[in-house]
């Protein structure tokens, strides 16, 4: 079936026009490789052919995969106008669809012959004056360029210059400035304006090394074009933190523009601006046809296959998530808070993210909500994890269609899924109440045996509790827990710190038997779980058992028959040519007998229905 082009399409767009979803034909498409890589594209309406017109850098994965090809027939749904300075239009071309193929097509649609945007602005000029025989008196060259310079729908929006606003309303009028979208900046450029949504603030922070002190922050500002990443620097700080606001939308000119550093954002945009002495930013009123945040989610499932430091986006269910705590950062000995999350997708996968500061305080996730992440950094940290920056955008059951359909997708039959753990971190919880296993499971399925360890969740009743040897005296200091030498002189001697210390602080590892209606397992529970499962903290009980030998058992007869969540790591460990499995407790809860018992309902459901069948 023959197809019809937008006939004169191009020559209105040519004149400052916005044709409505034009159907144009690809005569040639080839990538510019001087720069930043884009695809220039020669296009046709079957009576003229443009050949200015460029893709969005986050449409360049059509080009590269032989998705739009020469003589393909491409509705273009959305894109920008820029006027270069010769006058010619460059037309960022923001949404297509492909709707004939190369194959489907039978050559070259009509004669078109290339247009001539000179005359053609020329013509219309002329055409203006003629109609106005008397020129106004107040109109300047540089005014009437300054029209051509911005796309109608921009300029309408624009401040006007009775508003006593510094920026743009003083120096649009010039023609050497235009409002310009942000897929069309570049460093080459030195005088523009953009308008943009702010879509993600980070907090303030501070540096100090050889060459002084100073403070930053960053924003990310979206337009329909693209985005880019902005940084501001410490003369600056004070001036902009308090004026900007995330979504709000502004009219920023005048900042430095360089090649962006990909490590430390995951802004699609090969470049970044620098806020200098010059840089003006303008609210603006009118912003409710800019997009907000952009996503590019990266299914857990997929993360695997991903290189270590990757900036992607995320979005999961909250299956599970710790407390937060507090640890010191070494470099400048700051104290920040941390908690981890466990997120979950359609992929059944399960993944441990990292929450710091006010992310990590306030963060609430009794009602297992959607999270999407915006530029979280992947980790190799025993297998695989993420971590949230200060430059990324956490968003809480956002108002996306992924999350609709994630929620819609939990509720139905997400929740009875057991989830599998990407991510066997040591030394912490590392997947939340995920893979479910009672004890009897646990051996028949010859966990830990793979050369990677496993790890399972279990409700369990400690039954026995091997208290000989459980305490021991280790070194005081914050970072070591080396056991100390008694020097019989009132001094303590640690072999690891190479130094004697007057006084120690008490270690617990003990052994505990863990049951359930099929199976036992020994477990190991050093410090933090031991003091969990006993309800006492070690020095406590180090100077119980020195001084009250009969409270001290007490202690240990109460945390019997007493049930738990478990979160535990198994491992077949070789030892004087031994093999065995090691089983080591890396969290432990009280059980949430309202969650438990709805996991118990659910699972009778899904065996009940598998038996019908």
């Amino acid at each position: 079936m023959a197809i019809r082009l937008s006939e004169g399409a191009i020559s209105s767009i040519v004149q400052g026009g916005t044709p409505s979803q034009p159907l144009l034909q690809v005569i040639s498409i080839r990538k510019i490789t001087n720069g930043p890589p884009r695809y220039r594209v020669l296009m046709s309406d079957g009576i003229h052919t443009l050949s200015s017109f460029l893709l969005a850098t986050q449409l360049n994965y059509m080009g590269d995969d032989g998705l739009i090809a020469v003589n393909c027939v491409c509705q273009i749904n959305r894109f920008i106008c820029n006027t270069m300075k010769d006058g010619r239009r460059a037309v960022v071309i923001v949404d297509l669809k492909v709707v004939r193929t190369a194959d489907q097509v039978n050559g070259k649609i009509g004669n078109p012959v290339p247009i001539n945007e000179g005359q053609t602005q020329q013509s219309a000029a002329v055409a203006n004056l003629t109609t106005i025989k008397q020129p106004v008196q107040n109109d300047t060259p540089s005014d009437a360029a300054s029209v051509h310079s911005i796309p109608a729908k921009i300029e309408n929006k624009l401040p006007s210059k009775s508003g006593g606003m510094r920026g743009p309303p003083n120096s649009i009028g010039a023609s050497q400035t235009k409002v310009v979208p942000i897929a069309c900046l570049n460093p080459y450029q030195s005088k523009w304006t953009i308008r943009a949504r702010v879509t993600n603030k980070s907090q303030i922070r501070t540096w100090s090394n050889s060459r002084g002190e100073g403070k930053l922050f960053s924003i990310e500002l979206l337009d329909e074009s693209g985005e880019i990443r902005a940084t501001v620097f410490t003369d600056q700080v004070d001036k902009f933190f308090p004026l900007i606001e995330v979504n709000k939308v502004y009219f920023v000119s005048k900042a430095t523009l360089k090649t962006a550093n990909k490590q430390y954002t995951s802004v699609k945009n090969d470049y970044e601006m620098t806020f200098n002495n010059e840089t003006s930013v303008i609210p603006c009123s009118d912003g409710d046809d800019l997009p907000t945040v952009q996503f590019e989610f990266v299914p857990i499932n997929q993360l695997e296959s991903k290189d270590k430091d990757t900036m992607l986006d995320i979005i999961g269910i909250c299956k599970s998530f710790e407390d937060v705590t507090k640890i010191t950062v070494r470099s400048n000995n700051r104290e920040v808070s941390k908690r981890n999350i466990f997120l979950m997708d359609t992929s059944g996968k399960v993944v441990s993210t990292t929450l710091w500061g006010e992310d990590a305080e306030k963060f609430d996730g009794s009602g297992q909500p959607v999270v999407a992440i915006k530029g979280a950094r992947l980790s190799d940290f025993g297998g695989r994890s993420l971590s949230v920056l200060s430059s990324s955008t956490v968003l809480i059951n956002p108002d996306i269609p992924e999350a609709f359909k994630l929620r819609a997708w939990f509720d139905t039959e997400g929740q009875v899924m057991e989830g599998t753990s990407i991510s066997d971190m040591k030394g912490g919880s590392t997947g939340g109440n995920t893979n479910w296993k009672v004890l009897l499971e646990v051996k028949n399925e010859n966990l830990g045996h793979g050369d990677k360890p496993d790890y399972y969740t279990t409700v369990g009743t400690i039954v026995y509790l091997r208290k000989e040897n459980c305490m021991y005296q280790a070194c005081p200091t914050a970072d070591c827990n080396k056991k100390v030498v008694d020097q019989q002189n009132g001094l303590y001697r640690c072999e690891k710190c190479d130094r004697e210390f007057p006084n120690f602080k008490y270690r617990m590892i003990l052994s505990v038997n863990l049951a359930d209606f099929g199976e036992n397992q020994w477990v190991t529970c050093f410090q933090e779980t031991s003091e969990a499962i006993l309800g006492q903290n070690a020095n406590y009980l180090g100077e119980l058992k020195d001084s009250n030998e009969q409270a001290f058992e007490e202690v240990f007869q109460n945390a019997n028959f007493r049930s738990f969540t478990c979160r535990i790591r198994v491992k077949l460990e070789t030892y004087n040519d031994e093999s065995r499995i090691k089983a080591t407790m890396m969290d432990v809860k009280p059980v949430d007998h309202k969650e438990y018992s709805k996991r118990l309902i659910m699972n009778i459901r899904k065996h009940a229905a598998t038996q019908a069948f």
